[in-house]
């Protein structure tokens, strides 16, 4: 596996945890159960129209509305759309989170990321973010911009500005993952769904591996 292949399927499942950590899914609400009368159900009269499939508009009727598109996170690439095997995903445990981290690198698809990110029992000391999508641009994140807002079991740090950007930190047994979400503002136009987390190696601070 190539590591610019291997990073999608990191960065997807970094994603689909962002995903549940700043509850940004929309449920859609379900439709009340149809009122049975008294006698029971009634068999339609001669003639009448066959009663619709399950789950499919009356004839004449509108279809319902479709569940909007989300956009509070980047979205992930068409080939990890759907991940089979995996639902919502479980619970992030609450980990200690201590990190000398320094990840910079280059793909061979001209991502470029260079991240700095320093934490003390779960506190933000330092943190300084920089990545590029090829030449089309890219994003900055740096800590006095925002203030740390939550601790465990994630970190969670929010822009001083007002804007809704938020930086998350959570620790799995073999990254620590920085992750930004509703930070457009802070990218160049038409990249913020390239934008993916940046992955911290816990032992050594340097880029995690995400071919394995």
């Amino acid at each position: 596996m190539t590591m610019a292949a291997g990073r999608w399927r990191a960065a997807a499942l970094a994603l689909l945890l962002a995903l549940g950590l700043t509850a940004c899914a929309i449920r859609p609400e379900r439709a009340p159960a149809p009122v049975e009368p008294a006698g029971g159900p009634t068999r339609p009269a001669t003639g009448a129209p066959p009663r619709p499939a399950t789950g499919a508009p009356p004839p004449g009727t509108a279809a319902p509305a479709t569940r909007p598109p989300e956009t509070a996170t980047p979205a992930r690439p068409p080939e990890q759309a759907a991940i089979p095997g995996r639902g919502r995903p479980a619970p992030i445990p609450d980990r200690r989170i201590d990190l000398d981290g320094r990840c910079a690198q280059t793909e061979e698809d001209g991502y470029r990321e260079d991240a700095s990110l320093r934490v003390r029992d779960n506190e933000v000391q330092s943190l300084s973010w920089q990545l590029w999508v090829g030449r089309k641009g890219g994003c900055r994140f740096e800590q006095g911009e925002f203030r740390q807002t939550r601790s465990r079991p994630h970190i969670e740090m929010t822009a001083r500005d007002g804007s809704g950007c938020r930086l998350m930190v959570w620790q799995d047994p073999r990254r620590v993952t920085l992750a930004h979400a509703d930070c457009q503002k802070r990218c160049s136009a038409g990249i913020y769904e390239q934008a993916w987390p940046v992955m911290f190696d816990p032992a050594s601070g340097a880029c995690a591996r995400t071919d394995r």
